[in-house]
């Protein structure tokens, strides 16, 4: 959905932008004296603020990062569209190298870009950023989630992330095996972060046998001890025999190199941008591989800060994010009746939820969509 075979050197700074979806804003933020240099992007609002996280990643060069907030950005607008939430999208990424570029002045400063955008834009913690960095950022920002659980946020939102990746495996299990239990199945995890080693306590729980596999050696054999999983290579991983192959890694995975050599007969997994170009979503229904849509699947994390925007329950956040397994049988469902691959299908679901409400704001403006109380309000209740 978010890919294309051009490339994108090739093309000028707004060329890029327009290629990449109608964005609604993209904010450059440079601040030399820390060593700031970020890019935020604003998708769409149409449902309410831009929710999105911030990447810290060793980009090649600034184009390179360019291209993937704004690919990120939107799938942020098609998740809390699929989600049902009352969310807009956007993301925000960092050019640095997360394990040594990283300080509080960095992160103050890039707080006050978010700050500048006055709550159209929220942040929250993503790939190479952790809870002390969304502190760095909230003592500059209200508008930012994933703060520690002493300033009244919710702190990590990984294990919600995996849970509600759960939810969409089992559901997938059901559509594609007739049962949504997962005793028994063989599951492979490629990826063991925060979100990754998650999934695996929760499928140890559920009676899964699990192969996994993380770039980091190490982890991948203590995740493996811990949960009795068959620990491989990060280079063996996609091509197990298994039933169910969880990608929990950086995306692309499924592409013209490897989706003949696939040895599944579902994919559901946390990461995003799993398919490389939309192309591969029409290959994987042509090969009878069940893909369970990332921004739909992956969505737990972003319902648990949504539940930190209007007071933090952490009950009330582990309940919606059992939503995940009837939002992935939504999109099974408009596949068969339509006829499409579950991309599209999930694209097709968050599009008529968007335009419907989105046209709802413009017949009446200001009566639809509560605002959402920042959060330094409500930790000063």
């Amino acid at each position: 959905m978010f890919n294309s075979t051009l490339k994108e050197s090739t093309l000028g700074t707004f060329e890029v932008i327009s290629k990449h979806g109608d964005h609604e804003q993209v904010v450059f933020c440079n601040d030399p004296h820390v060593g700031l240099k970020a890019i935020i992007a604003i998708h769409n609002t149409a449902l309410g603020p831009a929710l999105g996280g911030t990447r810290m990643w060793n980009y090649k060069n600034e184009d390179e990062a360019l291209v993937d907030v704004l690919r990120l950005s939107k799938g942020m607008t098609y998740k809390a569209a699929a989600s049902g939430l009352n969310l807009g999208g956007g993301k925000a990424v960092i050019i640095g190298d997360p394990k040594t570029q990283k300080s509080e002045g960095l992160f103050r400063a890039f707080g006050q870009f978010v700050n500048s955008l006055n709550g159209k834009y929220i942040t929250a913690e993503d790939v190479g950023t952790n809870v002390q960095d969304m502190e760095h950022i909230y003592m500059e920002t209200p508008w930012v989630t994933g703060i520690p659980k002493d300033f009244g946020g919710s702190g990590d939102p990984s294990p919600y992330t995996a849970h509600g990746v759960l939810m969409g495996i089992k559901a997938s299990a059901k559509e594609k095996f007739g049962t949504d239990s997962l005793k028994g199945l063989r599951i492979a995890i490629q990826g063991l972060g925060n979100v990754g080693s998650n999934l695996a306590k929760y499928l140890k729980e559920e009676g899964a046998i699990m192969t996994v596999a993380d770039i980091d050696m190490a982890r991948t054999k203590k995740v493996a001890e811990t949960y009795g999983a068959t620990a491989v290579s990060s280079d063996e991983i996609l091509f197990t025999e298994c039933d169910i192959l969880a990608p929990c890694a950086l995306g692309a995975i499924v592409n013209d190199q490897t989706i003949t050599k696939l040895k599944t007969k579902v994919i559901a997994g946390g990461a995003n941008n799993v398919l490389a170009e939309a192309r591969h979503g029409d290959q994987l229904r042509e090969l009878g591989i069940l893909y369970a849509p990332d921004y739909v699947i992956n969505a737990g994390g972003l319902m648990n800060v949504f539940v930190e925007l209007e007071g933090y329950s952490p009950e009330r956040a582990f309940e919606k994010t059992k939503r995940v397994y009837d939002n992935i049988l939504k999109v099974y469902e408009i596949a068969k009746r339509d006829n499409i691959g579950t991309h599209t299908a999930a694209d097709r679901l968050a599009e008529e939820r968007i335009n419907t409400i989105g046209r709802l704001k413009q017949r009446h403006p200001g009566k639809s969509s509560r605002a959402f109380t920042t959060l330094r309000e409500v930790h000063n209740r």
